[in-house]
C-alpha cells in the first residue's frame, strides 16, 4: 500500500493486472493534487490480503474498506483504472456515505463480455502469458506514438515501463481469475445505485484497443449527472503517458468535490 501526498483523500484502484506500481507516474501527478492512497489487488505480492474464493469480487470491495480503514479515513474520491473501476462502482454504489466523488478511467462497459480473444486466453493464462505479451506492442504501440513528439521520447517511456513492469510482475492466472469474475457481478444495477458525483476519463476513440471508449462513455449515459472528459492523445494507458494532464483532470475534480462539500457544510 501507498500513502503519499496532501489533502482531499483520493483512491485509487489498479487495472486487472493488479499492481499500483504500474500506475507510479499517475500517482507522482497526483499527489500535487491531493492525498494519494493505492494497493495491490487481492491475492497479489505486495497486497497482504489473501484472495477469498468464497468471497469472489467482492475481495476487491471489502478490500476497499480495509484500506480506507487502515489509513484513517472515513470517506474519500474514489478512482478506478480498467478492472480497478468496476471495484470503484461497487464500492461508490454500496458505500454511497463513504464516497466523496467517483471517477471511472477506461473502464470496461457495465454489460462487458469476455470476447473471442480473452475467452481464448482465459483457457491457459499461464502458457498464454508469452504470447499476450507479444502482442502489447500491437495494441498499446499506437497510443504511445501519439502521446510522445520524438522516437527518442517514445523509446524512452518504453523502456522506463518495461522496467517498472519487470520489477512488478503480474499474475497471469489472477488476471484470468479477474476477467471471469465481472460476468457473475451485476453493474448495471450499481450505475443506478450511484449518488456521488462522477468523473469518466477515457482516451481517443482510435487509440485505446484495449476497451472500447464507447463502452466507457455509456457510464456518463447510466450514472445520474456524470460527465465525461477525453483525455487527448492517448489511449488506454493515458495514465502513465500523459501523468501530468491525468493528474489534472482528475486532480482537479477531487478538489472541486472537496471545497463543494466544504461550502455545504458552513453555516448559512
Amino acid at each position: 500500500m501507498i500513502d503519499v501526498g496532501s489533502g482531499p483523500p483520493l483512491l485509487l484502484i489498479p487495472g486487472v493486472q493488479g499492481r499500483w506500481e504500474w500506475m507510479e507516474p499517475a500517482v507522482e501527478s497526483l499527489r500535487r493534487h491531493c492525498r494519494v492512497i493505492s494497493f495491490s489487488l487481492a491475492g497479489d505480492t505486495g497486497s497482504d490480503r489473501r484472495f477469498d474464493p468464497a468471497r469472489g469480487f467482492d475481495n476487491y470491495v471489502d478490500q476497499v474498506e480495509e484500506v480506507l480503514e487502515h489509513v484513517g479515513v472515513g470517506a474519500a474520491a474514489v478512482c478506478g483504472v480498467s478492472f480497478g473501476g468496476l471495484v470503484a462502482l461497487q464500492w461508490a454504489a454500496r458505500r454511497p456515505e463513504r464516497t466523496k466523488g467517483l471517477i471511472l478511467v477506461s473502464t470496461p462497459s457495465p454489460d462487458f463480455i469476455p470476447g473471442c480473444r480473452i475467452q481464448w486466453y482465459l483457457r491457459a493464462p499461464r502458457l498464454l502469458s508469452p504470447l499476450f505479451a507479444v502482442q502489447s506492442p500491437f495494441r498499446l504501440g499506437p497510443e504511445i506514438w501519439r502521446a510522445f513528439d520524438s522516437v527518442g521520447d517514445r523509446i524512452g517511456f518504453a523502456g522506463r515501463h518495461l522496467a517498472l513492469v519487470a520489477r512488478s510482475p503480474f499474475s497471469p492466472t489472477r488476471m484470468a481469475e479477474r476477467a471471469r469474475l465481472l460476468t457473475a457481478v451485476d453493474f448495471d444495477e450499481a450505475c443506478r445505485r450511484v449518488s456521488a458525483p462522477t468523473l469518466v476519463v477515457t482516451g481517443e476513440p482510435g487509440l485505446d484497443r484495449v476497451v472500447p471508449v464507447t463502452g466507457t462513455r455509456s457510464y456518463a449515459d447510466r450514472i445520474s449527472g456524470a460527465r465525461h472528459q477525453t483525455l487527448e492523445r492517448t489511449g488506454h494507458i493515458g495514465l502513465v503517458t500523459r501523468p501530468g494532464p491525468f493528474g489534472d483532470i482528475v486532480g482537479q475534480f477531487v478538489a472541486g468535490q472537496a471545497l463543494d462539500a466544504e461550502t455545504l457544510r458552513r453555516p448559512a
